[in-house]
Parts: structure tokens; sequence; C-alpha cells
């Protein structure tokens, strides 16, 4: 069964709980290979992680994505253990990554995996890491050449957090709350230097 296979993870996952999940591909290659596929990519990431986590803010880069995302409390009824909630949210994401890999090998004529492994997760633990965590998923495309502001690219969730576009599947309030307006998120992101990675390198991954 496939639950028999979800390895053990390092960082436990535990209820409303916030975590940083990250991801490549393998040999650095592209995992998105045209616009229909990050589409794709957030469809396959509702459909099989959502309700399971809440996304607080997600960025997709053409060989790699970074996922800040809350543990949902689902259960009405039932209290789970940490090791339970740790393999709901580790088997969504295998389910996830295994329907995204299996789709683009289909699409594009390739074979084997597409991901490095499997996922990579960090803990964060505190309102400060989480805003500044933020910023960095939000600001990653500026850095890599792709776009002059972040708001330019398309396959991050900066659009809902500045009001110009108004999709369902960030949760951009969980970190706007800490804010007095969308403006200062905003003044807030864009005044990242290289030297704020260092405050939050303990939640980065090599």
């Amino acid at each position: 069964m496939l639950e028999e296979i979800i390895p053990r993870r390092d960082v436990p996952f535990c209820v409303n709980e916030y975590y940083h999940l990250y991801n490549r591909s393998n040999n650095r290659a592209e995992i998105f290979y045209e616009r229909e596929n990050y589409l794709f990519f957030l469809g396959r990431l509702r459909k099989f992680v959502i309700p399971t986590v809440e996304i607080v803010a997600y960025c997709l880069m053409p060989n790699h994505y970074h996922l800040l995302m809350q543990v949902s409390d689902t259960e009405t009824s039932e209290v789970l253990e940490t090791s339970e909630v740790s393999k709901k949210v580790s088997k969504a994401m295998k389910l996830f990554s295994i329907s995204y890999t299996k789709a683009m090998n289909n699409r594009y004529d390739r074979v084997g995996s597409l991901f490095q492994g499997a996922f990579q997760a960090k803990h964060v633990g505190t309102d400060r890491y989480l805003i500044h965590l933020s910023r960095y998923i939000h600001i990653n495309p500026v850095p890599a050449n792709l776009v002059k502001r972040p708001e330019d690219w398309e396959f991050s969730s900066y659009r809902e957090y500045i009001g110009i576009r108004e999709g369902t599947l960030p949760k951009p309030e969980i970190i706007l709350s800490l804010f007095s307006s969308r403006q200062a998120y905003r003044e807030f992101v864009e005044s990242y230097t290289s030297k704020d990675q260092d405050m939050i390198a303990g939640l980065l991954f090599d």
C-alpha cells in the first residue's frame, strides 16, 4: 500500500503549523516547459494537496518550486497524532508529485523521475520568519533574472498579495494581517536585499 512506502520525514508536520516545502528537478533541468505546465501544476496541487494544507504563498520557478503552507485542521471529530498528520501530508505530496511527473512524461515522451527526490520541508516557527520567508519566495524570480518586478512573474502568489489578481489558491490574509496594508507588504518585499536572506538561512535549502 502507498502508506507503507512513504518515507519517514525528519521534520514532522503538526496541525496549524507553517512549513516551507521545496523541490527541484533532476540535474537542475526544467520541470516546466511552457505556460500550460505551470497551470497544470497548480491544478494538481489544488486537487491532491488542498485541503490537507493551506497554501500561504508559492512561487514556481523553471526548475524548482517553493510552497509556504500551513497544515489544515481537516478533522472534525478526531484529533490526529503528529505521526498521522505527517503521513497525511506526505501522502498528499507524493500523489501530487507522481501525478505531475506522469503527465509530463506522457506529454513530452520522457521517462524517469522529474524531481530530484522527495520534497524537502522546514518548519517556520515565528511570525518574523513567516513574513521574511514569504518575501524571499515572492522575490525569487527577480534575482533569477526572469522578470524585473516580482508582480511580473505570473506563477507566484504575489499578485494576490498586492491585489492585482483574485486567485483562490493562496491565503494571503495570513501574512497580510501582519502588515498595515497591501502597500506596506509590497514595500517590504521590494526592499529585499541579498543580505536579508541570511536571517532565514535555516529555512532555505542547499
